[in-house]
């Protein structure tokens, strides 16, 4: 940690400075967080208990719940703890740890969603291969690599973050510590560390998005070939096309557009780490008959 030495702790400026409006926004973001907790635990637990559910589409959808709760427990409790206190800081230590935890969970989402629209591309493009094409072997060795490139991802950002020198400035234009957030702050010169990071998200962002674009651009092709099944066949994918419009649009506006510390940058954040970690249990279970059946059958269970 050299050079860090007349930095100690940073001051993150929030959501708000008005009492009022932070304790209507702890009220909000605390039952946000109860319910993204509930609703990907029920998954987990759900897919964990059903038969019915132990497929390589259940299989990917229980490793996205726990990412998602991940995702929620690396932001909203430090957000939840700063909008009841006076002084919203964070030392330096702390505010790197964080950018490693929300790059490492939101990198393995990225990868998971790309993983997850191949698997909808092989279960309705090619279905008489598809139990080939996804064995249960390969679709562990595709969650383990999904952690692995988000983790050397993750390493590589947290290492531009330590070789900065933060001698003057110490506000945060944020809620929470992401690197760009980080990058006004310093007195060193940083134009190294921002060809770098956009090499990086480059390619993790376009990595990970390409295999979706593609992935769809099949499947819509053959829904529309095959005109009986066009119904059925786009509602087993629906649902994994909503999430990734919400992720990947979020993180678009908040990594492709300048740094500004705008409410844009904070309402995009908010979207990918807090949002749409709880509507991705809704969005799952409320437009899938198996997962809603699969969650009769297992209270049905539990109560008896």
């Amino acid at each position: 940690m050299r050079n860090h030495s007349t930095v100690t702790e940073f001051i993150l400026i929030g959501l708000s400075d008005d009492p009022l409006v932070e304790t209507l926004l702890f009220v909000l973001f605390l039952g946000i967080y109860v319910m993204t907790v509930m609703g990907n635990l029920t998954m987990l637990l759900v897919i964990r208990a059903d038969s019915h559910l132990h497929t390589p589409m259940y299989f990917f959808l229980s490793n996205l719940s726990f990412l998602d709760l991940c995702f929620s427990c690396v932001t909203l409790p430090k957000l939840l703890k700063d909008l009841l206190s006076e002084k919203k800081t964070i030392s330096v230590e702390g505010c790197l740890a964080q950018v490693f935890f929300v790059y490492i969970t939101a990198g393995t989402e990225a990868c998971l969603l790309s993983v997850m629209a191949y698997d909808r591309y092989a279960a309705i493009c090619h279905p008489l291969l598809y139990g080939q094409m996804m064995s249960s072997q390969l679709c562990v060795r595709l969650v383990l690599l999904s952690w692995t490139l988000a983790s050397l991802n993750s390493i590589v950002i947290v290492l531009l973050g330590v070789n900065l020198d933060f001698c003057g400035a110490r506000t945060i234009r944020h809620y929470t510590c992401e690197l760009p957030s980080l990058l006004p702050l310093s007195c060193s010169d940083i134009s190294i560390h921002i060809d770098i990071l956009v090499c990086v998200i480059i390619l993790h962002g376009f990595g990970t998005f390409l295999p979706v674009f593609f992935s769809y651009a099949r499947i819509i092709y053959t829904i529309l070939s095959i005109s009986s099944r066009s119904g059925k066949a786009f509602t087993t994918c629906s649902s994994h096309l909503i999430a990734v419009i919400l992720f990947f649009g979020s993180g678009i506006v908040r990594y492709f557009m300048p740094t500004s510390g705008s409410s844009l940058d904070m309402l995009s954040s908010l979207q990918y780490s807090t949002i749409t970690p709880m509507l991705n249990p809704l969005i799952y279970s409320l437009k899938n008959k198996d997962v809603k059946a699969a969650v009769k059958r297992t209270w049905e269970k539990y109560l008896n």
